[in-house]
């Protein structure tokens, strides 16, 4: 199995990008049980630039060419408490600040083409589940804003369904790394290294959901 994780890079002012530290730090092989068969997956890193339509161009040619089984794309989320696996990406840009390129795409769609939106092919409750049986912090997110977090999301989805690839992909929100908030009381953070416990957790969901996607195509 082959999975492909992203990580965007700093943005907004900010000096790092936890969603990039923590992938940074994932291994470079995931193995979990499931009904008594070992699944192993090989994991791909993709460092983005957050830049409308340049991030998911990137992200997209490393899909096409790698043919992976799960994709899996992390931004942050400053402000939230817990990791938000995304439910959907809709087909629509409004940007309230630049992006490292300048660009500020405002009350425009994503693809003329494309639907309204898609839903991410991740099992997304299933992920939330399993942060808060490991004592993570998390909860499945309904809005991914309009940033370029959603522009990857809804790029993502959109090519996976129009060119019929067969992986299943989705977006995860972090929030702030503790070191981010130092001397800001009130807003939260987590541990890097919890992020990535949390990242695992979830890619491990989404490696026994491929894998029975995968039998019940065979049957």
């Amino acid at each position: 199995m082959k999975i492909v994780v992203t990580g965007f890079q700093p943005f907004g002012g900010e000096t790092m990008n936890p969603a990039l530290e923590a992938v940074k730090r994932l291994p470079d092989q995931l193995t979990v049980d499931s009904d008594g068969k070992k699944l192993q997956a090989d994991l791909i890193k993709v460092e983005v630039p957050v830049v409308f339509y340049e991030g998911p161009a990137l992200v997209l040619d490393t899909v096409r060419r790698q043919r992976p089984d799960i994709v899996l794309c992390v931004g942050q989320a400053g402000g939230r408490k817990g990791i938000t696996p995304e439910f959907v990406g809709i087909n629509y840009m409004d940007a309230r600040i630049a992006d490292n390129k300048g660009n500020t795409p405002q009350d425009q769609p994503i693809r003329e083409d494309g639907d309204k939106a898609y839903f991410a092919t991740l099992p997304v409750k299933q992920m939330a589940a399993a942060l808060k049986e490991d004592g993570i912090e998390g909860s499945v997110s309904y809005s991914a804003g309009t940033f370029v977090c959603n522009d990857l999301l809804y790029e993502l989805l959109y090519t996976l369904d129009k060119e019929q690839i067969p992986a299943i992909g989705g977006f995860v929100h972090v929030p702030f790394a503790d070191q981010q908030t130092e001397g800001k009381e009130g807003v939260p953070s987590m541990p890097i290294d919890t992020m990535v416990r949390g990242l695992m957790d979830m890619l491990k969901v989404c490696m026994i959901r491929r894998a029975d996607r995968t039998e019940s195509v065979k049957e």
